[in-house]
């Protein structure tokens, strides 16, 4: 045991930081942090015996055995999906020297795998805390091990770097799955076994599916309702009772892998046919906007896509959330200067008439009075059903293609079944509204052309 007096001799930085350890380990026992894991062969993760405060379920636990590659967590909302990735990957820093931390964007894998409250920062213990250098995109733990962040947007950073193990977050939510996973994949080649441990909600896509078939994959499945006595009561009253029983709520509180529903408007493997990683040359790009109705629930739908050069209509971006009018207006040109797009079309009827003013005076606030916000305004006079199919049977003929995964315009698309529901969703309102428009251009190219016209550009 080190004494006082030996202390009083360490260098000043050595003592300010066994100071700094000591305060945090106080701070921790004053929040009621235990050790995460327990010695019951079961556990419910509720405080007992030994464990006074919150710690793992049964179910959090890391698998045991060496014969695991892939530890696969598929688990609805609030299950604890974060708290457990964030436990067992500070943990693997103990034995390890390089770790990848991967989340959908760079954003995410900062925001929640480290700093959030359930994120390695939050989680690892006061003795073992590492520092994060957001300069650096990585985390260093007292022993040297370093953990280094990754973004699933961003692929080729993977390329080169090697590491132990791996924590990959929401991978059914990454936009450009399949080249982050097989970069990822190689960059495993560090000591004898590299392991990943994957937190997500569940998607019937072709990566999720291969690891369910694989036998070095440890499948644990989870919902919401697991975790539920540790949910804000708001939450279970105004997301659980909504959603559960329905379709979405299968997918998200219960965590099942839902394939094609029939009558929905398009179908998953069509969706998938067509994925791409890249596009060709963009003709026209437009922002399609939905705004939010009056429905405690609804978000504003905010999709960009574009016409390439090939005549196939590609959806790039998905901004879609619940935000107030100020602030949709302000997404909505922020996406358009992302992927400077040519125009911003927007729904305006059925009690949505303030949306132009709000468009307007946003637009004046980011870029002054000139030149005129490029606004094409959609007054719909058919049913929602009716303005939605042909670009159904676009889908049908491959000349809609995703760039990348866009997981809950795609859990729309493949659950809105339009004979049940005349309500559509609000993302898929407005990624109609975007593809609509886009194909106005074929309509303008039937009009026999005139030889005293002049080029055509990239028409708004």
């Amino acid at each position: 045991m080190t004494t006082r007096a030996e202390i009083a001799t360490w260098p000043a930085a050595a003592q300010q930081e066994l100071l700094t350890r000591l305060e945090a380990a106080l701070q921790d026992k004053q929040r009621g942090k235990v050790p995460w894991l327990c010695d019951r062969e079961t556990c419910d993760g509720l405080p007992h015996t030994g464990r006074q405060g919150a710690h793992a379920r049964t179910s959090q636990r890391p698998p045991g055995g060496n014969s695991w590659d892939t530890w696969l967590l598929l688990a609805g909302r609030g299950f604890g999906k974060t708290r457990t990735g964030a436990e067992w990957v500070w943990r693997m820093a103990k034995q390890y020297e390089r770790g990848a931390l991967i989340g959908p964007t760079a954003a995410d894998t900062r925001d929640i795998l480290v700093e959030g409250e359930s994120g390695i920062l939050a989680c690892a213990p006061a003795r073992f805390r590492p520092l994060y250098e957001p300069s650096k995109r990585r985390v260093t733990y007292p022993n040297g091990a370093i953990q280094t962040l990754y973004s699933a947007d961003e692929p080729d950073r993977l390329r080169g770097p090697q590491h132990h193990y791996g924590w990959f977050d929401e991978l059914a939510a990454w936009r450009r799955l399949r080249s982050t996973w097989d970069m990822a994949q190689m960059g495993m080649r560090l000591g004898d076994h590299p392991r990943i441990c994957i937190t997500t909600t569940p998607r019937p896509l072709p990566v999720i599916k291969e690891l369910l078939k694989d036998p070095a994959t440890n499948v644990v499945r989870g919902s919401t309702y697991d975790n539920l006595h540790n949910l804000a009561p708001t939450f279970r009253r105004a997301v659980v009772s909504k959603y559960e029983g329905t379709t979405l709520g299968r997918q998200e509180l219960d965590a099942e892998v839902l394939d094609d529903m029939p009558g929905a408007l398009v179908a998953r493997s069509i969706i998938e046919a067509g994925r791409a990683d890249e596009t060709p040359a963009l003709e026209l790009i437009v922002v399609g906007m939905d705004p939010a109705g009056t429905g405690a629930g609804d978000e504003t739908g905010l999709i960009a896509a574009g016409r390439g050069t090939d005549g196939v209509d590609y959806v790039l971006r998905d901004a879609s959330r619940k935000m107030s009018p100020r602030e949709a207006a302000r997404r909505a040109w922020a996406l358009v200067d992302d992927v400077s797009a040519d125009a911003l079309v927007y729904e305006d009827n059925l009690g949505k008439q303030w949306v132009e003013q709000v468009l307007k005076d946003a637009w004046k606030e980011l870029h002054g009075s000139t030149p005129h916000p490029p606004l094409r305004r959609v007054t719909a006079t058919v049913g929602k059903k009716l303005r939605a199919q042909p670009v159904a049977m676009r889908y049908e003929q491959q000349r809609v293609r995703h760039v990348g995964v866009h997981g809950e315009l795609e859990d729309q698309l493949a659950t809105w079944i339009p004979e049940e529901d005349s309500a559509s969703p609000d993302r898929i309102d407005a990624m109609v509204h975007a593809v609509t428009h886009l194909m106005k251009r074929d309509r303008a190219r039937m009009v026999l052309a005139s030889p005293h016209a002049a080029p055509q550009g990239r028409p708004a």
